[in-house]
């Protein structure tokens, strides 16, 4: 039964990022660079907060819970504005090194766009807070021990794959966001991607009540998927005109003759 409960929350953690990974990243050299450094800028911006918060758990009284409380919060704020502000870092980077690339290509255009670089970006930022939200609890899913027996909710392991695969996503809808916000300027849309992550990341204060933090959660990623939706340049009519194969440049694009 643990064998099943690790492959079965696997699965659903990044079964869907591991499949947007190989068929829209992995052929392509340049994206999976892009992505391998956004996993490496969110790994620094953890990096910078799991610091600052053991120096400040260190000088506290550890014998005051309410303390102890106060200062998981302020590591948890501080860990998002820190990924934020990595991930704004790693849009100016971005920005010149696309630059740099379009001087040096034979073609006028750049070899991969700033919407693109956003999705890759987002989803190596989502690759690697889900494997450190959830690595340890995979580890523990194979025991030995059994889930709830002494009371505890008996969906912990589902319920955390089920907001890491959330979180992830919400790492890709909202790096595209954030990139094309900051390429037009909108900073309310900025302060809207922050608002948003703090959110989702205060919700996990609720558990084991998962129902209080899941289901705002994936209200917050529907919504988040919209919006970047729109921002890829979407509609509702290329979206219908997808659903029924009649997108005539989408079908010519994946062509393959025989």
């Amino acid at each position: 039964m643990t064998v099943a409960v690790f492959f079965g929350c696997t699965f659903i953690a990044f079964g869907p990022a591991v499949a947007l990974f190989l068929f829209t990243i992995a052929r392509d050299p340049l994206r999976v660079i892009f992505l391998i450094a956004g996993a490496f800028f969110w790994l620094v911006s953890l990096l910078l907060s799991s610091l600052v918060w053991f120096i400040t758990v260190q000088i506290s009284n550890k014998n005051s819970a309410a303390q102890q409380r106060g200062l998981l919060i302020f590591g948890v704020v501080l860990s998002v504005l820190l990924q934020e502000a990595f991930r704004y870092g790693y849009y100016r980077l971005l920005k010149k090194a696309n630059e740099g690339l379009l001087t040096l290509s034979q073609e006028d255009t750049m070899p991969i766009s700033m919407r693109q670089l956003a999705y890759v970006s987002g989803l190596g930022f989502g690759f690697m807070s889900g494997a450190f939200s959830v690595v340890n609890i995979l580890s523990d899913s194979l025991g030995p021990g059994t889930i709830g027996i002494h009371g505890d909710s008996q969906h912990y392991f589902i319920s955390s794959a089920f907001m890491t695969l959330a979180i992830i996503l919400l790492h890709m809808f909202w790096g595209i966001v954030f990139f094309e916000s900051c390429e037009q300027r909108r900073w309310w849309a900025l302060g809207a991607v922050v608002i948003s992550h703090l959110v989702v990341s205060c919700l996990t204060f609720v558990n084991p009540h998962y129902q209080g933090s899941l289901v705002p959660t994936y209200i917050i990623l529907s919504v988040m998927a919209a919006w970047a939706y729109l921002c890829a340049g979407g509609s509702l009519r290329n979206l219908k005109l997808c659903l029924t194969c009649k997108d005539k440049d989408f079908l010519l694009a994946n062509h393959r003759p025989r």
